[in-house]
Order: structure tokens, then sequence, then C-alpha cells
């Protein structure tokens, strides 16, 4: 019986399509460079889809960011793509685009390689991958890194040249509108300014002087609300009085650009009478000596909270922040930090007072207890490690007729020591 063979061609496997992702970014967030990113991510995006063999992932971008700093949102969303195993090849335009720090660039590209992934910078015809690549991205790389310390150092002395003319180089000052040569009033916001002002020399403090504000629906120019921060900011800022002082603070080095508080390592500039004030002196330094006097009237050495047993333990049922404990004059309480600090509009929590926080565990093994909920209807839920819930109801103090004085007392005196003895465990 003859057996007869034929041999069948196999099916040629189809082409693996290269994943194909590319990198932009512009140092300044004005029009112009706004433009140029918008032209790049267009071109990059026609560019990869238009080449057969490749699948189009993305164009990943950063605006107003320099090169210098990892810390770049489009830049590390990339990274995590890569990672991921979901790109094969980043196109960026040059080395500087891409980083002009020489150790990150250097670090960044070393992680993809190893990764099996290509990163092609445009202009100067690189490939990551090529024999010679690493080598030229460090000489490039450094070129980068040293051209942008020089572009520090031209920034530097233009900063120092404005300071010495007494003209500033930041112009954006709450209450002042900068016309080119000087600040003029906002009239407006000038009103604000000595509003926070007169509030403060009454006796108000920087958080009611906030939450007044906010009330009020007077935002400040760029934030959503006031704070305690900007109220200081403003009550500190000489500028109010009609006065300049210069290089307050500045830039660590070209690659951190970390801002430093200038207490005497630069010169400083005060130009005085350099615009009209909003403030006069006389107000300016009252504020300041009332800030002082303050300062040393509600100073109080710091205690270790280690103490505290419910620290960490009770959290806000509304906004999820931990409570903090705080003193009355009725005793001690524990509270919400964000209602504490801008009301009940912010959130509608409610302050527990701690021996109800001991009247409620006294029973339990506080070890076992993993977090307390503060919760509306005056509940406290209970967790434990081991997932088990219980939730205890407390009484305002006005309506615990039947719990007496001493019968909280020795509540309290028995909880804490439970509490001492599981804490030894």
């Amino acid at each position: 019986m003859e057996i007869r063979v034929e041999k069948k061609n196999a099916i040629a496997p189809l082409p693996k399509l290269k994943n194909v992702a590319a990198y932009a970014r512009v140092s300044s967030a004005k029009d112009a460079m706004h433009r140029s990113l918008a032209a790049q991510i267009s071109c990059y995006s026609r560019l990869i889809q238009s080449r057969p063999g490749w699948r189009y992932v993305g164009v990943f971008a950063d605006e107003g960011l320099t090169g210098t700093k990892e810390a770049r949102e489009g830049f590390q969303k990339l990274l995590e793509k890569c990672r991921a195993g979901e790109i094969d090849m980043v196109i960026t335009k040059s080395v500087s685009r891409f980083a002009r720090n020489t150790v990150t660039l250097l670090k960044t590209v070393r992680e993809l390689k190893s990764l099996g992934i290509d990163v092609y910078f445009e202009e100067q015809n690189i490939h990551s991958l090529s024999e010679d690549g690493e080598l030229m991205l460090t000489i490039l790389a450094s070129f980068a890194q040293a051209e942008s310390e020089s572009v520090s150092k031209n920034m530097k002395w233009r900063i120092k040249k404005c300071f010495e003319e007494g003209r500033p180089w930041n112009v954006i000052v709450y209450g002042y509108r900068w016309n080119g040569e000087q600040f003029e009033i906002e009239p407006d916001e000038a009103a604000v300014v000595r509003r926070i002002y007169d509030e403060y020399l009454s006796g108000m403090g920087l958080t009611a002087i906030a939450n007044g504000l906010n009330a009020d629906r007077m935002p400040p120019v760029r934030a959503e609300k006031w704070s305690r921060t900007t109220i200081a900011h403003i009550l500190r800022n000489r500028t109010y009085t009609g006065d300049l002082l210069l290089q307050k603070t500045y830039r660590e080095d070209p690659l951190t650009k970390r801002k430093m508080l200038n207490d005497g390592v630069l010169p400083q500039y005060l130009a005085e009478g350099a615009h009209d004030a909003i403030v006069d002196a006389d107000t300016f330094e009252t504020v300041q000596a009332e800030i002082e006097r303050r300062a040393v009237a509600y100073k109080h050495e710091k205690r270790s909270t280690a103490g505290y047993p419910f620290t960490g333990k009770v959290f806000c049922s509304h906004c999820g922040k931990p409570y903090r404990r705080k003193a009355k004059s009725t005793g001690f309480s524990w509270i919400c930090p964000t209602y504490n600090s801008e009301g009940k509009a912010a959130c509608p929590s409610k302050a527990v007072p701690e021996d109800v926080l001991y009247e409620l565990t006294g029973d339990l093994d506080i070890a076992k207890v993993e977090r307390m909920t503060a919760e509306d209807g005056n509940i406290i839920r209970i967790i434990f490690i081991d997932g088990r819930e219980i939730a205890r109801r407390w009484e305002d103090h006005s309506k615990s007729n039947s719990w007496t004085d001493e019968m909280k007392l020795k509540a309290k005196a028995a909880a804490e020591k439970r509490w001492k003895k599981n804490g030894k465990r």
C-alpha cells in the first residue's frame, strides 16, 4: 500500500505591531509655548498613526515644567505604561526635551533599555538601543545640563538686576495690578486687605478671618478659598505699605529648584515708596507686634501624644480625618480638624467628650480595636482587627442624668488602667 504525503505551506504569522508613544514638553505655560506643545502633540499623533506596523499608544506631555525634575506628571505616566509592558518605543524631540538632568536621563534610558524599550531622539537621530547610543546620550545630556545651569545663571542675573533697580520679579500681589512699571491699587481687593488687617487687630484669629471671607464669597486670586496660610502671608507682606522688600526667597540650585527662605544667604533690597500704600506703616508695624505678642502668649511646650489613648483611633464619618484632642472649659473632647478649623459648613461632625469614649470602650480590649468612626446620631462604630463591628450610642452630657461624676471618674480610671495594660502587650 502506497502512502502519499503532501506538503502544506505554513500560514505566515501576522507581523506584530510595535506599540509606540511620544513625549513632549515645554518649560513655560505662556501662550506661545502652549501652541508649540499643541503642535508637537498633533505632529506626533499623525506620525505614529500613519506608520505601517506601528500601534498608537498616545502622546504624553508636560507644560510649564522644567526638564531637570523627574516629578513631571506626563513623564511619570509614560514610565508607568513602559513598566506595564504597554510600550515598545518612545519618540521625543530632543535630549533636552526628555530630561536636562544627566543623571535622570541616563537612569531612565537604562531602565527602559533593560525592559527592551527604545527611545528615539529626533534632533540628534539617536536610538537608545543602538551600540553607541548611551555614549552619545551621556555627552549630549551633559551639554543639556550645562545649558540649563547657564540659563539659570542668566535668569539670576536678570532677577538681581531688577532688585537693584527696585523692581519686583514676581508681579502678582493680591490687592495690586502691575502696569508694567509699578503696582497700582485694585480697589475691591484692597478693601479685603484692609478688612483683614482691621479684623486681626480687633482680636480675630487667622482661621476666623478666613472663614468670614469664604462665607462672604470673596475668594483670593490664585486659590479657591482663603486659609490660615494666605491670611498670615497678607499680614506679613510689607508690600501693602508701599515699600518693596526684595529677594525674600531664592532657588537652591538649577537642578532641584527648591525655594529657600533667604535668612541672610543673599542680600535683600528695600525699595521705599515704590507704589501707593493700601495699609499705612503704623498699622503694619502694629500688626507685626500683635503677631509676636500672640506667638508668645499662646506658645506652649510640645507635648507627646503617645499618652493619648484615642490618637489615630477615632475618625470622622463625613470627611474621614482622624479626630484630635482639644481642651475645653468642660474638659477634653475629641473633634474633627475640618470642623474645628472651617466650621459646620465644611464638616457637620460632632465633638465627642473624652470621658464618653472611655465609657464606651471601658469593657473592650483596645489592643484588638483597629479604628472607631464617629457617626451622626451620637453613634460610635467600633471596628476590630478581625473585622467585627459594633455600634454604641452615647448621650449628650445634658441628657446623661443617670451618669454621675463619680461614676464617670470610676469608669475613666478603670478604662485607663485597661488601656495601659493592653498597650504594654
